[in-house]
């Protein structure tokens, strides 16, 4: 949604641009802090249970793995989810299976399962995508159309304050519990063993059980809340300001949307760079050639990417409401592509604090493709989401590929890969989003 949101052509009453949402926005707000805190929790998970488990890399990877394969598997079925049952009650659902989803860890702990690990996270991810499914497209229609990426910015920058915030916690109330060494594990008995992993792998117990308490209660919440319920568009009610002169495609499918399927490769690249970049940075800057530093000071360095991630967002949410959305993304997608080269070219520290400032201009990306990705769906708006967030699985696959060439021309020079998605985010900023419009002079020749 570059500037408009599609709206019902019977004008609702009180219109959208009347409506008072700021109490469903704060509402809504929360969901996105606490997928972003969820999902960061991963990053504590995956050296907590590498130890508990004894796991190699690989193995350990599995967890983001899984994690980012319920986007793929379960996104669409949301969509449809969505549609069937509304914005408020798609939410709700949500929430539900989220909690579910964290209750389980008890009994994988438990058990010292990382099969039930895997499994339970799977679920959580399932909760997570259907509440992204409902919520990004929800909080795009709660305002005037020309502000939608805008809001959208604005919430996800507390999706980057949940991400921030979960590495601290998890360092405390996971992390904390350190894990056997193996000289030690080695001198035990297999039910010694056993019974160390399980102790060890309760320290999840808490924190996700008090994570599941919460998601339960957010989910009364919304459900005792008066969320406006707004039906699908059938057509735009107003064009974009990079499209003033333009009329619009209807299709009879989803998938006959060049700008939602070209905006959902978009999501691919954009979430397979970040992962990739966040997942290899320790390394890059643990590198003699780099800054050389420990991997533990390495990591907490971690935490002015995702800051600057969340201060860039509530930048970009200012910038949204006198800026195009589009030209907006094609300059940060740049921006980052001139530091990306910057980095693999230099060495020094000078390097490190150019990798750590992508954080910054990542900030708008996510947030801004998929609101142009989605504009103009109309009665397809729930399913589009599900096209959209599906292609989150970019962040299972895209770093697989950066490892592959990470290992042949070193890791330095691999960074190319993210680089080129960042190009085509830059396309689809400048052109792509705008497959489905056409001139209108140019429509009544035809």
């Amino acid at each position: 949604m570059a500037g408009a949101v599609p709206t019902t052509t019977r004008n609702p009453s009180p219109s959208r641009a009347q409506g008072d949402y700021t109490m469903p926005l704060v509402v809504l707000t929360s969901l996105f802090f606490m997928w972003g805190f969820i999902t960061a929790l991963n990053d504590i998970l995956i050296p907590h249970l590498r130890a508990v488990f004894t796991l190699s890399y690989v193995q350990a990877m599995l967890i983001q793995f899984c994690f980012f394969a319920a986007y793929l598997i379960v996104s669409f079925p949301a969509g449809y989810v969505v549609e069937k049952l509304g914005y408020k009650r798609g939410i709700i659902v949500g929430l539900v299976v989220a909690g579910l989803g964290c209750l389980l860890f008890y009994p994988a702990a438990g058990r010292a399962s990382y099969a039930l690990f895997l499994g339970a996270l799977f679920i959580l991810a399932s909760g997570i995508t259907l509440l992204q499914v409902a919520a990004n497209p929800y909080v795009t229609v709660l305002g005037r159309p020309e502000t939608a990426s805008a809001r959208l910015n604005l919430t996800q920058a507390f999706n980057s304050l949940g991400t921030t915030l979960a590495p601290f916690f998890g360092s405390m109330l996971i992390l904390a519990v350190a894990a056997r060494p193996v000289a030690d594990a080695a001198t035990l008995s297999p039910a010694e063993r056993a019974a160390q992993a399980a102790a060890e792998a309760s320290a999840v117990q808490g924190p996700y059980i008090g994570l599941a308490v919460v998601l339960f209660l957010i989910a009364v919440v919304i459900a005792l809340s008066r969320l406006p319920a707004i039906e699908a568009a059938e057509q735009p009610a107003e064009l974009p300001p990079d499209t003033a002169q333009a009329v619009y495609h209807t299709h009879d499918s989803v998938w006959q949307y060049r700008h939602l399927v070209l905006g959902a490769l978009g999501i691919f690249v954009y979430v397979g760079a970040e992962v990739s970049i966040g997942s290899f940075l320790v390394n890059f800057m643990a590198d003699p050639g780099v800054a050389g530093l420990p991997e533990e000071t390495a990591a907490k360095y971690l935490s002015l990417y995702w800051g600057g991630a969340m201060v860039g967002r509530f930048i970009g949410a200012a910038l949204l409401k006198k800026v195009r959305p589009g030209h907006l993304l094609a300059f940060n997608a740049l921006v980052v592509v001139g530091l990306l080269v910057l980095a693999m070219l230099v060495s020094g520290k000078a390097a490190m604090w150019a990798m750590l400032a992508i954080g910054l201009f990542n900030s708008i990306m996510f947030p801004t493709i998929f609101s142009l990705a989605i504009e103009g769906l109309g009665k397809h708006t729930g399913e589009g989401s599900g096209v959209v967030c599906m292609a989150i699985v970019g962040g299972a696959i895209v770093p697989v590929i950066m490892g592959f060439f990470a290992d042949r021309i070193g890791l330095l020079h691999a960074f190319f890969v993210p680089a080129l998605c960042y190009l085509y985010i830059a396309y689809y900023g400048l052109k792509g989003h705008y497959a489905d419009f056409e001139p209108v002079a140019a429509r009544r020749q035809g």
